[in-house]
């Protein structure tokens, strides 16, 4: 097959398949593609849709969003996780704002430039909003183009990764480039899928290797099956009245600027923080224990509760606390574990 015939499947196949009604497809600006393409990383369109429409209602400018606090937009990403996207969303806002007056750079060496974007990023954002020639290699294009040509690697490794370049260049058409991108991510994720592919209804399936091979499980290489370390984390939920205190991460890369409780290696550690803060330990009560999976550990989450009669100077509101306040809560961002604690507690005051 031409990479001619390979591009015009694609394109016929969108035209009739692809998906055009995505929150970020309509009246579509750069601004727009990028929140959307940085959301995207890692995350699948389903968890995105509401972050997405909630973050443009709250910021549907860059001035909107560079005149923000970093707090109000760790709040609308809350729960979306990989909080590092916000941040460099934020970052990128006050470039745009001091180099480029506001107006997001529509050069594909200015855009990479921007933090948390990348080649294929920055590929996607110019051709999906106007249509520049700048091919694209996320996770569904690797895999669609390793089952078709038939290659024998991993999805990561750097060997095979410089060949799909070549091979994603060479194929992504002159004119209709954001259309052939777009259709290429939605026969990846909707068709040419990481597990039982539905190569039967596929419109690259007369010429893919894995598809004639019938061996499609062979590609990509699949890594070794990874091992997560675990750690434990002991937290420790004061509550005074309707209000829980709350510590800003400042110096910790997981979670950085982001609220938590105030969080321990230890029960033992835990209880004697509170003994040195003269709280009376024998009121405590141990909540629910659960885990949550980072990319790269799991952590075991042990809350314990104490309700305290009133608050003490040393944990008064300042730079490092907050009292979060239940009924009335406060614009900052919070991990998704720390705020199935304050879900849990809201529960039983309302």
């Amino acid at each position: 097959m031409t990479k001619y015939i390979f591009s015009q499947l694609v394109l016929n196949w969108y035209h009739k398949n692809g998906r055009k009604d995505l929150p970020w497809q309509k009246n579509k600006t750069l601004y727009i593609v990028w929140i959307s393409e940085i959301m995207l990383q890692q995350t699948t369109v389903k968890s995105v849709i509401p972050y997405f429409k909630k973050f443009i209602l709250n910021f549907p400018n860059i001035k909107s969003l560079s005149d923000s606090k970093l707090d109000d937009v760790l709040y609308i990403w809350s729960g979306l996780g990989y909080y590092k996207r916000a941040q460099n969303i934020y970052k990128s806002a006050q470039i745009i704002t001091e180099k480029y007056e506001g107006i997001f750079p529509n050069q594909f060496l200015d855009v990479i430039k921007l933090p948390g974007i990348g080649r294929s990023t920055a590929g996607a954002i110019l051709s999906l909003s106007l249509n520049f020639h700048y091919p694209i290699l996320d996770g569904n294009v690797k895999r669609i183009l390793i089952r078709y040509y038939g290659i024998i690697g991993f999805l990561k490794d750097k060997k095979t990764e410089k060949i799909l370049w070549n091979i994603t260049e060479s194929v992504t058409p002159i004119h209709n480039t954001g259309k052939f991108n777009q259709g290429m991510m939605d026969i990846g994720s909707s068709i040419c899928t990481f597990k039982k592919p539905k190569c039967i209804i596929c419109p690259l399936n007369k010429e893919c290797i894995a598809k004639i091979t019938q061996k499609w499980e062979k590609y990509p290489l699949k890594n070794i099956k990874k091992i997560y370390p675990e750690k434990i984390a002991w937290f420790i939920i004061v509550k005074y009245k309707n209000s829980i205190l709350l510590k800003k991460n400042t110096e910790q890369e997981i979670w950085k600027n982001l609220f938590y409780f105030p969080k321990f290696n230890n029960k033992k550690i835990a209880l004697n923080w509170l003994k040195e803060k003269e709280i009376n330990i024998n009121t405590y009560k141990n909540m629910v224990s659960f885990f949550h999976k980072f990319s790269h550990f799991i952590l075991h989450i042990h809350p314990i509760l104490i309700t305290i009669p009133y608050i003490p100077k040393f944990l008064k509101t300042n730079k490092k606390n907050i009292w979060y306040n239940l009924k009335n809560p406060q614009h900052i961002g919070l991990p998704q574990p720390i705020e199935k604690i304050l879900e849990s507690l809201k529960k039983d005051i309302f």
